[in-house]
């Protein structure tokens, strides 16, 4: 393609608003040309926000439409399996976030889908497009740190979902430490090979989450195909901000990648020292949302693979299945 790539939001809450406003107004080479949502007036909205021309609450409406290149999917996990189909028997182009589906065998079904269709899809683990990740990755594949032998991540979110999310969410580990499976294959640069998760509810507010088999901090143990170890710690009680950090130990070094600081500037008064700590995802990885985007559409521009395709999609849900199982089953799990 050598024209600007008309794009279509799908799905207008926080994160589908900024990819839509990213798309607007940031990236080079894409258009925002149309926005959907179920809710109607939240679609016209964001449609009088954004200035863009059309607006509708119906998915088709942009599987449809001829003016289309590319959907960026931010509708509810449990829906991506059909829109991603729908969009590849359409021939869009696919930018959908994380996780590819709820299931590996709806992805499947969805990779099938994509083949079939030749479109190009990219899955949203934003990331790995993460300045500080992208260059952790960057030294560790040159050998800085030597051979990796160990993982470890940490992600601590404070914000506790509602209710309504967490019965639809798929668990923790699909929806919160799959990021971290992700980005421990990345940094790694290899295949997990067996899991195993346990998990504990701790907070007493938190308990409608064991209607739903889910928990607010988990803890995984990863094996990789070498025999490197790893440790995902996952948490949703964080009181104090939004913490998430990697550390990887090679045969010549460690790499630790990450931190809590907003800005770097520490206040030292009266026996203490303080600095702003980051309080939400947003603030933290801003710019990997918007460096994402714009790779997903020099790659339609330039005809180039994705950075993040739906086979990396699936190999992270398989993590997070097994992880699922595991917890549930309390055993480990080969994958």
């Amino acid at each position: 393609m050598t024209k600007a790539i008309r794009c279509a939001v799908l799905g207008l809450g926080r994160l589908g608003y900024w990819h839509a406003e990213n798309v607007a107004s940031k990236i080079r080479g894409a258009v925002l040309t149309k926005v959907i949502d179920p809710i109607e007036e939240r679609a016209a909205e964001v449609a009088r926000l954004l200035q863009v021309d059309a607006y509708g609450t119906d998915p088709k409406e942009a599987f449809e439409d001829d003016d289309i290149d590319a959907v960026i999917i931010v509708t509810p996990t449990s829906t991506h399996g059909e829109m991603l189909e729908q969009a590849a028997r359409s021939g869009k182009h696919i930018f959908v976030e994380k996780p590819i589906t709820q299931t590996v065998a709806e992805a499947d079904r969805v990779i099938a889908a994509v083949e079939e269709a030749n479109v190009l899809c990219q899955v949203g683990f934003m990331r790995r497009f993460d300045p500080a990740y992208a260059e952790a990755q960057r030294r560790i594949a040159q050998g800085d740190i030597g051979q990796p032998l160990y993982f470890k991540a940490v992600s601590r979110d404070g914000n506790v979902p509602h209710e309504a999310f967490i019965a639809t969410s798929g668990g923790i580990f699909l929806d919160v430490a799959i990021h971290d499976y992700d980005i421990a294959r990345f940094l790694m640069n290899e295949d997990v090979t067996s899991v195993q998760a346990t998990g504990n509810i701790l907070l007493e507010s938190n308990q409608f989450m064991q209607k739903h088999g889910d928990v607010d901090q988990g803890l995984t143990s990863l094996t990789f195909a070498s025999g490197a170890a790893g440790e995902v710690e996952t948490m949703r009680i964080a009181p104090y901000g939004y913490d998430i950090r990697a550390e990887i130990v090679g045969t010549e070094g460690v790499l630790q990648v990450g931190s809590m600081r907003q800005h770097d500037v520490t206040i030292f008064k009266n026996n203490t020292t303080s600095y702003d700590l980051i309080q939400d995802f947003p603030t933290k990885f801003q710019h990997a949302y918007e460096i994402e985007m714009q790779q997903f559409i020099d790659s339609l521009l330039q005809g180039s693979p994705v950075k993040c395709d739906v086979y990396d999609g699936k190999k992270a849900l398989q993590i997070a299945e097994a992880a699922t199982a595991s917890f549930k089953e309390q055993r480990r799990i080969q994958l």
